[in-house]
């Protein structure tokens, strides 16, 4: 069984080019955020997997995500994805996945795409997109999914975040609310700022 995400915030990353990854995701590292996701829709994100994993070491886990396909589920495991991102139900990458021990967040929003998701191997199933159904439809959704392991994606700032985790998500997944326009030449000082209020928020050591 692949081990599945160690912390409670997964970072995505989603910029102009692949180039702009580096400081971010070292801010991010030394702010105590432990899952970084790269989007397959940045141009070169498969280029540069491999050094920024080797670059962070085992102090964070580096995952690709948009990853639409199995031959694209192939591609980000051979450049040394640590965990896959699907948008939405993709079977064909759950194989390959668990063959390099690799955990799946596979995406879907109804309770039968929630069914389908887990039925096609996911490990955690992301809620797509969070911000139009909010965290009490998770609370509804643990009715008859108790065992939902849920990663709400979408819109997510500190305060969603907590009311996220306090439904009972087992991570939530932050893009634009937590990075801001750090990928465009933006203050990473301030990245480190709204880093401090989501730990703070949730009550986590995100900030080590």
């Amino acid at each position: 069984m692949p081990t599945t995400p160690l912390s409670k915030v997964v970072a995505v990353l989603r910029a102009p080019s692949a180039d702009r990854y580096r400081p971010v995701v070292d801010a991010l590292v030394a702010g105590g955020v432990r899952e970084i996701e790269l989007t397959l829709t940045t141009p070169g994100t498969l280029d540069v997997v491999s050094r920024l994993r080797a670059d962070v070491g085992d102090i964070a886990r580096i995952g690709v995500g948009t990853v639409t396909d199995g031959v694209l589920a192939r591609a980000a495991l051979d450049a040394g994805a640590r965990f896959l991102v699907t948008p939405g139900i993709v079977r064909a990458a759950a194989e390959p996945a668990h063959e390099h021990g690799v955990p799946v967040i596979m995406g879907a929003l109804t309770p039968t795409e929630v069914m389908t998701a887990t039925a096609s191997g996911a490990d955690l199933v992301k809620i797509f997109p969070a911000s139009a159904v909010g965290a009490e439809y998770l609370e509804q959704l643990r009715g008859p999914f108790p065992d939902l392991r849920a990663v709400p994606s979408g819109g997510i700032g500190a305060a969603e975040a907590r009311a996220w985790l306090a439904a009972g998500a087992a991570a939530v997944s932050m893009g634009g609310p937590l990075i801001g326009d750090a990928l465009n030449g933006g203050s990473l000082r301030t990245l480190t700022d709204r880093m401090r209020r989501l730990a703070e928020a949730i009550g986590e050591d995100v900030i080590t």
